[in-house]
């Protein structure tokens, strides 16, 4: 069974299907401490160093996002850093290119929760959705879903909508519901495109209330956050998040 999906308002209906958007993104952007908390706050640039994770912990925490988001190798730091502010760590797996054996994403997304994250972010086998293999896609997204739930950890699951076509899209969507992801996520901001309104409302349409939806992928201003959480997101993945905050009045 997924994860429970936090939300900001307890008067929003997440339940039985539903998701109000509009009401979502009014609420979310009444205050930037509100929007700090559905942002990711993400570094997962291949030559990040130990310097620029440590400052982002330190903003993570100072803004209070909804969690600091690492490449694999830099967890344990990022947990060293955030030990006792409340604010969880996120890793990817598989990432970015979705081709990664089973047998290895097992390892990895056990190896990531032994070191202390909490969210894991998994890019779908893309190659195997685009050749018609739904069910080892399925299969694939079950097994790691399943390591994470054992452990309270939530995992989004990155469709790669840049790569997918509309027919894709929507059963890639239902794909990593069924298999039980706590959100499925547009991008991972290495493909030509990233999150689009369009997208978004899509894969909304297709989750209603079952899950979270993330948008990432160039994602820089607050208007295009604005746009994204109007469209159906409720959790938003940016390296500008303190830029983005500061914009609705965070200093």
């Amino acid at each position: 069974m997924a994860a429970t999906i936090p939300i900001q308002n307890e008067d929003l209906d997440f339940d039985n299907g539903v998701f109000d958007s509009a009401a979502f993104a009014a609420a979310t952007l009444a205050n930037w401490q509100a929007l700090a908390s559905v942002i990711d706050h993400t570094l997962l640039k291949p030559d990040a160093t130990r310097n620029q994770v440590e400052k982002l912990c330190e903003e993570a925490t100072r803004y209070r996002f909804a969690c600091a988001m690492v490449n694999p190798v830099w967890v344990s730091t990022a947990v060293s850093v955030l030990s006792g502010s409340g604010i969880p760590v996120g890793a990817v797996v598989g990432f970015p290119l979705g081709a990664t054996l089973v047998s290895t994403l097992c390892h990895e997304a056990t190896a990531l929760i032994r070191l202390g994250a909490h969210e894991l972010d998994m890019v779908i086998p893309i190659g195997q959705l685009k050749s018609g293999n739904h069910r080892a896609v399925e299969s694939t997204i079950q097994t790691v879903a399943a390591i994470a739930h054992q452990h309270c950890a939530l995992l989004k699951v990155i469709l790669e909508t840049a790569l997918l076509t509309v027919a894709e899209k929507l059963r890639a969507s239902e794909i990593a519901i069924r298999a039980g992801a706590d959100f499925i996520k547009t991008s991972t901001g290495f493909a030509q495109g990233g999150a689009t309104p369009a997208d978004v409302a899509l894969m909304r349409g297709v989750a209603g209330g079952r899950c979270g939806v993330k948008a990432a992928g160039g994602i820089r201003t607050l208007a295009d956050v604005k746009a994204l959480l109007e469209a159906g997101a409720n959790r938003i993945g940016a390296s500008a998040s303190v830029t983005i905050v500061q914009e609705l009045g965070a200093e």
